[in-house]
């Protein structure tokens, strides 16, 4: 598959992805939902089967069409046993074929233990890692909740090098107390590593979490958004000038080295879903599995599969998905095609007079049908997006 083909905008429109779902930790993690992840050991044989059973369900309902993309999420899936994701990627070749060139990426901590699997899980056929390193700064580490430290972190990522030809990894940025000459420093020290992908997020505060908590106690200030914003065009002109420049508002990726899995989502193509908790999109309609491991797994006894709910998407559903989720990419949105996917006229999906109002401000672009957010607009993304999307 070549870069023109990856990056085009109407790629992905026959693209099929796998996600697989695995729900386990081997300790609570400030992440997980419920504490019944948590396992010391599971029947592996059980959730093999299981997880085969679901996946057939699946691809009973799409066949024909080949997988350009498999990602291993969840818990922690590269405690994954290798003989399951062996037994899954067999599978799934077998069912559905494979797209030239298929990604098959796994999630992991960069830890010495997952990254001890890694020769296990390359010859079960993964061929792309993405590992959650989070902050090349201890202290920072610990804020975050995570269990590594920078220098076992950083010896995860040499082995997954030296074993995948491709790597991810991610970073949070906008910390509390990060100057710019902090952000600055660790990510020129992220770049040195000539990784093909990375994935560098802000610090959000979700209401719920811990760091919510923080804030309404006054133990935790989050960053000012200037201070944000500043980060923001720092990351973009550093990344830029080294070659990895952003293709979506977060991640940023040498040409040819982008996340194919992702790109079906942001480009609304369609995903299976397996495993406990997974979600999906075919043909128009949203999946969901049973999200507790023992539900699902009876689910999958009782039925062949661990589906909860199949809601079909009305059409302004599906536009409005299709619009959110692809004016996050650099390449845009094609409005014709998601006309054609919904059956909602062009006039519709978007507001003319915002776009001619903000393509004013240098913020968006339209041409041909093709809708953009400029470089200068991802930074205000959250408040164009209500303003363009009309549907």
């Amino acid at each position: 598959m070549s870069p023109a083909t990856i990056l085009s905008p109407s790629a992905s429109a026959d693209a099929l992805a796998l996600y697989v779902h695995w729900p386990f930790c081997v300790s609570k993690c400030p992440y997980c939902d419920f504490n019944s992840h948590v396992r010391d050991r599971i029947d592996a044989p059980a959730w093999q089967r299981a997880l085969l059973s679901d996946l057939e369900h699946e691809a009973q309902l799409t066949d024909g069409r080949a997988l350009t993309s498999i990602f291993f999420g969840g818990g922690t899936p590269s405690l994954m046993p290798p003989q399951i994701v062996a037994a899954l990627i067999e599978a799934a070749e077998k069912r559905w074929g494979f797209a030239p060139e298929i990604e098959i990426t796994l999630e992991a901590n960069p830890n010495s233990v997952e990254a001890a699997r890694f020769g296990d899980l390359a010859a079960a056929g993964v061929n792309r890692v993405s590992l959650g390193l989070q902050a090349l700064d201890n202290q920072a580490l610990h804020f975050l909740g995570r269990a590594h430290d920078v220098d076992e972190g950083l010896a995860a990522l040499d082995t997954a090098q030296h074993i995948f030809d491709r790597v991810s990894f991610d970073l949070i940025y906008a910390r509390p107390e990060q100057s710019e000459s902090d952000w600055e420093a660790e990510l020129a020290r992220a770049l040195s590593f000539g990784t093909g992908h990375l994935s560098l997020y802000q610090l959000t505060i979700e209401p719920g979490t811990r760091f919510a908590t923080l804030v309404a106690q006054g133990k935790l200030t989050p960053a000012d958004p200037d201070h944000g914003a500043t980060l923001y065009e720092m990351t973009q002109a550093m990344t830029g000038a080294a070659g990895i420049p952003a293709y979506e508002i977060s991640n940023h990726a040498r040409s040819g080295q982008e996340s194919r899995h992702n790109l079906t989502y942001w480009r609304y193509g369609d995903y299976v879903g397996i495993g406990p908790g997974a979600h999906g999109r075919r043909g128009g309609v949203a999946t969901l599995r049973h999200k507790k491991p023992e539900n699902w797994m009876g689910a999958v006894d009782r039925n062949g599969h661990g589906l909860q709910a199949e809601e079909p998407l009305l059409a302004d559903e599906r536009a409005r998905e299709a619009l959110l989720m692809g004016l996050r990419l650099g390449e845009g949105v094609n409005l014709p095609r998601i006309a054609a996917l919904s059956g909602i006229g062009v006039d519709r999906l978007v507001d003319d007079r915002a776009i001619a109002q903000l393509t004013d401000l240098g913020l968006v672009r339209l041409s041909g049908g093709l809708l953009q957010v400029a470089p200068a607009g991802m930074l205000l993304l959250d408040a164009i997006l209500p303003e363009v999307v009309a549907i």
